[in-house]
């Protein structure tokens, strides 16, 4: 819902516009990759109604594999998502159906993933599959990117799991087990995650860019300018989907950022999240990129 302003405790905001659509986070970044032109594959769980059978037919229509998605017992997962003017949004969740993925239904995922150049694992899913899927992931020698969403510490055997994670500025203190009160700033943060993982941290940073943590240090990357904010739903999992696609592609991992950076610009400039995922032929416009 598009609202006037975010109400306070207690408080009811008229003049709001309602709309409903797909969403879900890895059903976003399996739509998001695949419009960039990688080959997909999805494993998550929905609900025997209605929801569950519209997302089938997404996927379908989208291109993205999907022989493996569970059909669960409880409801599919739906989210409330209210937006401001300023297309900043706040965003609650009832996962019903993915409560129950399981490691049993990531271990009957396990071929896709040995074939994969890059698993994806986001965190709207149970601990248990996450660690599963990571596990699997790391055992069969694909590598692994953590969109940790909705953020939460992790396990401390999580971590030698992680190849590469995506944090947002707000999830990467979350993730580290820290209060509001931590006083650390986004590079020690970015340090701090990317000595956990001895692997690659990127935080994003909305209109500030992305900050990326390696082994030899850590490095700024400047935000691709949006022609204009309207919803920044769905920016993250557009981020995430486009950087996992480049860095498929083998690109240099500060250009898969930027090409990240760019396919987040674009989804915040369009209402909505499945209609603002862009194609690749939208990117290539966008940032001349034809490669």
């Amino acid at each position: 819902m598009r609202i006037p302003k975010a109400p306070a405790a207690g408080e009811t905001v008229s003049g709001g516009r309602f709309h409903s659509g797909a969403g879900g986070k890895g059903s976003n970044q399996a739509v998001a990759a695949a419009r960039l032109g990688a080959e997909v594959s999805l494993l998550t769980a929905v609900g025997n109604d209605d929801f569950g059978r519209r997302a089938r037919q997404l996927w379908q229509h989208e291109g993205v594999a999907h022989q493996h998605v569970v059909t669960a017992g409880a409801p599919t997962m739906v989210g409330f998502i209210l937006v401001e003017p300023s297309g900043e949004n706040r965003i609650a969740i009832a996962p019903g159906a993915l409560d129950e993925l399981d490691a049993a239904a990531v271990a009957s995922f396990r071929a896709e993933i040995a074939s994969a150049d890059i698993l994806i694992v986001s965190m709207e899913i149970p601990e248990e599959a996450v660690l599963a899927a990571l596990r699997a992931g790391r055992e069969t020698g694909t590598r692994t990117l953590l969109n940790p969403a909705p953020a939460r510490p992790l396990p401390q055997e999580s971590w030698p799991l992680i190849d590469v994670l995506t944090p947002n500025q707000t999830e990467a203190p979350v993730l580290l087990g820290l209060d509001d009160g931590h006083g650390m700033s986004e590079e020690e943060l970015a340090r701090a995650l990317q000595q956990r993982t001895a692997g690659t941290v990127v935080i994003t940073r909305g209109a500030q860019g992305a900050l990326i943590a390696g082994t030899h240090g850590v490095t700024q990357v400047d935000p691709h300018p949006a022609p204009a904010v309207v919803d920044t739903t769905g920016a993250g999992d557009s981020f995430t989907a486009a950087f996992a696609v480049a860095l498929a592609e083998q690109r240099p991992l500060e250009q898969a950022v930027e090409f990240a950076a760019a396919a987040g610009s674009h989804t915040v400039s369009i209402a909505g999240v499945i209609p603002a995922l862009p194609t690749r032929a939208q990117l290539t416009a966008l940032i001349g990129d034809d490669s």
